[in-house]
């Protein structure tokens, strides 16, 4: 086959914006209900609302929801475990009133929660039915006004009739978060997670077991330095749950009157960071073997331990795995993706002989021909921590791909240094075509996985702790340098991006004197981190705390820290892409850093996007956003724009 030598960044190729909204859909969530599977799917091409789908035992699939509702909380803004079913009967929180509603089949959604004093001003999330179906537990994040002009925002654990419109009677408050309330079998026992400011769910959280009947409260695990979560009823009384106490999000049990035990022990991490309600990472088949989820090394995959305690990797293509479900008794559901294919749902059959597995929603197909999808390859290379001293970072490559294109002979590929949000989240190694839409251009792209990442222990992901700006731009410099020294990038046309935490960091790392990037995007990024601490929700109000130090008293390293207090030093052109409404991360953030480039004559493009919030759902906004971060690099780099795919250019000020 010839190859075309044409400029890195203009290849020609099929991954088009359009293409990658084409029929896109986010999934993530996944529930069982008798032989009935329910997953959530999140749809650019409708405004970005969430659907719920149901699959009958028949393989007849349908959606729920009628035209102008949309299954998503508000809890913690990131929401997660927004609806939940039993006997077909679905529970699900509607994003525009944040209300608890019931469906019925073949009836239209009623609600079951007042009207709030203030416009969404109550959110429910994360719930679950008592045993005889006649209330239900959930979490309640309550808004009100404190009468000095403040919101005060209560989070509780609520019971109310799972059948009709009721007053939310409080189980639960105090604790400035409660999570995951899961009932006992004969529903007389509520077991929650809970932690207190300044800590995240990522580094102290207390499981506790409260007695309905009486309100006493025992701690099962946690305190200072460990993190549980996912706590999970068993039919004999005893509770699991995932603990870091080892260092890695394991697997344990508790026994009402008994100690705790490990089940599941693993230098491998089976828990993931609960920015979300609801984590499913782990279930117990029939025979008590329990399928969970782990990540190493960079990937997910899927383990099973059978009853005798022995311990396997599955043989399943997966790198990334978002949910779990059981199926009957020896079948489970997983939400997952490959290095190759999109996010789908499978089923996988345990029984004699290796797992099978067969897709119940395919991911989409998009007839790409294997040899144009850049694969992710796992990288190590040395790095530094806040203190100078060597240690080792890990990221994933993707190479530029393309079957009938190439670089002119003897260069090397520009590079795309992508950063995760969070911070404490990690780079996923599944098919993602808004990744492929660079490298089938012609770009390099390194997704870092910085010290902070999780994914490599509770050591690794505390690296950011008292360090965010440092760690994590060192770790960004030092993959970018690494792969110039090995040859496989331009080290002369380096980009750095990122969305949120990893928007600031994108800013943290061009506002330095030595910044070896010749440009940057950032994404609804943090540029004044003092402002950010006074000016953004609940769940993250603290959470600098830990990153940065405490404010106002270590208020001299957020000024030092801060990319808008290093304007002097930001002379490389950069894009700024921003939604109006975002809530976690403020329009003024990235206005302010907009208006000091200017000021200074720095090339810059800003485009905002109406009525988004924090991160781009509608795909009219997704497609504009991609295609103007592409058009802003063709004019720094200088490479042409393909003019099949007529693309309007974005406007670089002062660019010359």
């Amino acid at each position: 086959m010839t190859v075309a030598e044409l400029p890195f960044g203009s290849w020609p190729t099929s991954i088009t914006s359009e293409f990658v909204v084409t029929a896109a859909v986010r999934l993530w969530e996944v529930r069982v209900d008798g032989p009935d599977v329910y997953w959530s799917e999140g749809r650019p091409a409708e405004g970005g609302r969430t659907q719920i789908v149901r699959r009958s035992a028949d393989g007849t699939v349908a959606d729920l929801l009628p035209d102008g509702m949309d299954a998503r909380t508000a809890v913690h803004e990131y929401g997660g475990a927004a609806w939940w079913v039993r006997d077909g009967v679905l529970w699900f929180t509607n994003w525009a009133d944040q209300r608890l509603y019931r469906l019925e089949p073949g009836a239209a959604p009623v609600p079951l929660t007042p009207v709030p004093a203030a416009p969404r001003g109550d959110r429910y999330g994360d719930g679950e039915l008592t045993p005889d179906g006649t209330d239900l537990v959930a979490v309640r994040e309550s808004h009100q006004a404190d009468g000095r002009g403040a919101i005060d925002v209560r989070n509780e654990i609520v019971r109310l009739a799972a059948d009709r419109a009721s007053q939310p009677e409080v189980l639960v408050c105090g604790p400035d978060f409660v999570v995951a309330p899961r009932l006992s079998p004969d529903g007389g026992s509520l077991a929650l997670v809970s932690w207190d400011h300044p800590s995240m769910p990522w580094d102290d959280t207390v499981l506790r077991v409260r007695d309905l009947a009486t309100a006493a409260d025992t701690v099962v695990a946690g305190g200072p330095g460990e993190s549980v979560m996912e706590p999970r009823w068993q039919p004999d009384g005893s509770l699991l749950f995932l603990s870091d106490r080892s260092g890695w999000w394991n697997l344990y049990r508790w026994t009402p009157g008994g100690a705790v035990v490990p089940v599941i022990e693993l230098d491998a991490e089976i828990g993931v960071p609960a920015w979300q309600l609801g984590s499913a990472r782990y279930t117990v088949l029939g025979d008590g073997s329990i399928v969970f989820a782990r990540w190493r090394d960079g990937y997910d995959g899927l383990g099973l331990r059978t009853p005798d305690g022995s311990v396997a990797e599955l043989d399943l293509p997966f790198s990334a795995i978002t949910a779990i479900e059981r199926v009957g008794t020896d079948t489970v559901v997983v939400v997952a993706a490959t290095p190759a294919t999109e996010l789908g749902v499978y089923r996988v059959e345990f029984g004699n002989g290796a797992p099978r597995f067969e897709a119940l929603r395919a991911p989409r197909v998009l007839g790409l021909d294997a040899a144009d999808i850049s694969v992710p390859e796992p990288i190590s290379f040395p790095s530094v921590d806040s203190t100078g001293a060597a240690r080792t970072a890990h990221a994933l490559f993707y190479p530029p791909t393309s079957s009938g294109n190439g670089g002119p002979a003897g260069e090397l590929p520009p590079l795309l240094v992508m950063i995760h949000g969070g911070p404490t989240a990690s780079a996923r190694p599944m098919l993602s075509l808004e990744t492929q839409y660079w490298t089938s251009r012609g770009f390099a792209v390194v997704d870092v996985n910085y010290g902070g990442s999780t994914g490599y222990g509770r050591e690794y992901r505390e690296l950011l702790r008292d360090a965010w700006g440092v760690v994590d731009v060192a770790d960004c410099i030092a993959a970018a340098g690494w792969l110039g020294e090995q040859r496989r990038v331009d080290p002369e046309r380096l980009a750095i991006r990122g969305g949120s935490a990893g928007g600031y960091t994108t800013l943290a790392a061009l506002a330095r004197a030595d910044t070896p990037f010749a440009a940057g995007a950032d994404h609804y990024g943090v540029a004044d981190l003092e402002a950010l601490a006074a000016d953004t929700h609940k769940f993250e109000s603290r959470y600098l705390d830990g990153l940065i130090g405490a404010y106002p008293a270590r208020r001299d390293i957020y000024r030092e820290r801060s990319p808008i207090n290093h304007v002097d030093q930001l002379r490389k052109p950069l894009i700024v892409l921003q939604g109006s409404d975002d809530p976690v991360v403020p329009l003024n953030q990235s206005e302010m850093i907009v208006d000091a480039l200017r000021a200074r004559r720095i090339p810059v493009a800003f485009l905002v996007f109406e009525g988004e919030q924090h991160g781009f759902r509608r795909a009219e906004n997704i497609r504009r956003a991609l295609d103007a971060e592409l058009s802003f690099y063709s004019q720094v780099f200088d490479f042409p724009l393909p003019a099949a795919e007529g693309i309007k250019p974005v406007t670089v000020e002062n660019l010359t």
